[in-house]
């Protein structure tokens, strides 16, 4: 497989989010709200007729403290309990803010995280932060509760700054909504992340939107790496029918085999799929591929596959004699199907066939890419007892799709269940492409 499967956690969708443009990075502080000097004349000035934002008490206290941290070889870290004392006097939500940004940038200056989310906490219970700064403060917020594994706030917080629809130069609504994911994969609830993840991506597509693909890949990675099924198999569906390209599909198509171990018919499809989508690239890809379609029952389907591995160059011809013996019986025994074919279809058609005789017909034919005949005998097997309901409906649904089907064939599809259903629906998510035009495959 490729790189899709990650490590058990990705790095962390802070660090892509950088701490909404530094802040809480440790760079970058913020300005205190006219509390000292000229600005705060000027503040009392215009608050004359008005209730004081700041009072005398606040004032008094809180002067001493914003000089001793703006001096010199300040040390933050011992100016701390000084800073705290002033949370009584902070009543007043433009003392709150100043407080609050104080408390902040004294937590970037002594490295304190903790002091840091006590000083945006206290920002944002002011009320006074507003527009873009209010959803900033909310996501930086969000992000020092993760770091300090607060993750019911840090969730809360996040989902404040979605709401408000903050974005920022580097920072977009599909980062944030990734953000809110990984927030419960931190905490090893992924079932409650794949649902939101399995969310958003319905309400993108509801809107017409198209679903940023890290959604899709970070879903299969930890519904993967989990063993998360059926979601596993929801976000591969959809993972390869917004993103049809032939990497995506090999790893679509390899991990659904890596977390079953199927039966050779249910395998056989989805080999016949993997030769589609072009997931087939090693030698033992298609000795399994010829072992499971079986020489004798499908000698045209085993000949194509052995021509593809030679023209490949994945099998070098004369490289295996198992190989070559199996080619040497397909074509043997193909020139036996032509004259023995015909009697076969007859039997098939005829009214009082029998269910094994209707399939052995059938299944011939799909081996041959008589898709119409094929498919016609599949839906009269459908109808007789003892059919293998979910195989009958899978081998249709490929025929259909040969056919050029692609609708109908979907609708086949769905109707499978049980252990097929993997294969089903990577198999619908290829006829929706080939409906689309898709390129992948043939």
């Amino acid at each position: 497989m490729t790189n899709l499967i990650l490590s058990r956690r990705p790095a962390r969708i802070a660090r892509q989010l950088a701490l909404a443009a530094a802040l809480a990075s440790g760079t970058a502080l913020l300005a205190v709200p006219g509390v000292t000097g000229a600005a705060f004349a000027q503040k009392k000035k215009e608050d004359k007729a008005a209730k004081a934002a700041y009072s005398p008490e606040f004032v008094k206290a809180y002067q001493p403290v914003d000089a001793a941290l703006k001096a010199p070889g300040a040390d933050a870290s011992a100016i701390k309990p000084q800073i705290t004392a002033l949370v009584p006097l902070a009543k007043s939500p433009d003392e709150q803010l100043a407080l609050g940004v104080t408390m902040f940038n004294a937590g970037i200056m002594a490295k304190d995280q903790a002091f840091q989310f006590q000083g945006v906490e206290l920002m944002l219970a002011s009320g006074k932060a507003t527009g873009a700064e209010l959803g900033r403060y909310n996501l930086v917020a969000s992000q020092l509760a993760t770091q300090l594994k607060q993750y019911e706030k840090a969730r809360t917080y996040l989902q404040k700054a979605i709401d408000l629809g903050f974005t920022d130069t580097n920072i977009k609504p599909a980062d944030l909504q990734l953000s809110m994911a990984e927030l419960y994969f931190t905490e090893n609830r992924d079932t409650e992340g794949l649902k939101y993840l399995a969310d958003a991506i319905a309400a993108q597509k509801a809107q017409g939107a198209k679903v940023d693909e890290r959604w899709y890949k970070r879903g299969v990675s930890v519904a993967y790496n989990g063993q998360i099924v059926p979601q596993v198999y929801e976000f591969v569906q959809g993972w390869v029918a917004d993103y049809p390209t032939e990497t995506n599909w090999r790893d679509a198509v390899n991990l659904t085999r890596n977390l079953n171990d199927y039966e050779p018919p249910i395998m056989l499809d989805l080999f016949r799929l993997g030769d589609r989508v072009g997931s087939l690239n090693a030698k033992n890809d298609y000795l399994a591929y010829i072992e499971i379609a079986d020489t004798r029952r499908l000698p045209a389907e085993v000949k194509r596959v052995i021509d593809e591995a030679y023209s490949r160059g994945v099998v070098p011809k004369g490289s295996d004699s198992w190989v070559e013996e199996q080619y040497k019986l397909a074509t043997n025994l193909i020139a036996q199907d032509k004259t023995a074919l015909p009697t076969l279809e007859r039997d098939a058609n005829a009214a009082g066939a029998q269910l094994r005789t209707v399939m052995a017909a059938a299944e011939t034919l799909l081996g041959y890419g008589e898709y119409a005949k094929a498919a016609a005998l599949y839906e009269k097997a459908m109808g007789l007892p003892g059919a293998d309901k979910n195989l009958v409906l899978t081998r249709l649904g490929i025929a259909q799709i040969g056919l050029g089907n692609h609708a109908e064939a979907q609708q086949t599809l769905a109707k499978i269940e049980g252990s097929r259903i993997p294969v089903a629906r990577l198999w619908s998510a290829y006829a929706a492409q080939q409906a689309a035009g898709g390129a992948t495959g043939g």
